[in-house]
């Protein structure tokens, strides 16, 4: 398993990236192939002259160190996940702007958020929105003021009159 790194979005490691040029046999060893080494070293040694127990114990502890950095990227990347997916979540209800895969920009208001293939995306209509696309973050637009308070008025008017047929058919009367 080769020591992946965790960068912010957008940023590219050329280090830790699989390049299709590279030959198909690897040239940098993992933890499972290092062990194999060690042991087979061991193994095959010159009874008469065995290893250094200071050079055994040196390949030990880079054996140790490696695993720790393996340990260490892989939790680092689930916190950088867990992290977008925090920040994807505060914007739900939120207007964004993004670039399209066109290059062309999109508005559209937040519905949810979610991981697809380790990415953090957002879900616009359905749409969906890389995290890494996101250039603008506003408030969600609000309808007309006015509106609003026309279609207050009339609910409040459609009330009085249920209101006051009711009270009708019932035969009571308010003073």
């Amino acid at each position: 398993m080769p020591v992946e790194g965790v960068l912010p979005p957008g940023y590219e490691n050329t280090i830790t990236k699989n390049d299709p040029t590279t030959p198909a046999n690897k040239t940098v060893l993992d933890k499972d192939a290092f062990l194999k080494l060690l042991v087979a070293q061991l193994k095959y040694q010159n009874p008469l002259s065995p290893a250094d127990p200071t050079q055994f114990m040196g390949q030990t502890a880079q054996f140790t160190m490696v695993e720790e950095l393996q340990n260490m990227a892989k939790d680092q990347k689930a916190s950088a996940l867990s992290q977008q997916l925090t920040t994807a979540s505060s914007m739900v209800g939120k207007q964004i702007t993004w670039l399209d895969t066109a290059g062309t920009s999109q508005t559209g208001v937040v519905g949810s958020a979610k991981i697809v293939d380790g990415s953090t995306v957002l879900m616009v209509d359905k749409v969906e929105v890389p995290l890494e696309a996101v250039q603008a973050i506003a408030a969600a637009p609000v309808s007309d003021p006015e509106e609003t308070v026309a279609d207050t008025n009339a609910a409040d008017q459609t009330a009085a009159d249920q209101n006051s047929e009711t009270q009708e058919s019932d035969g009571s009367t308010t003073s």
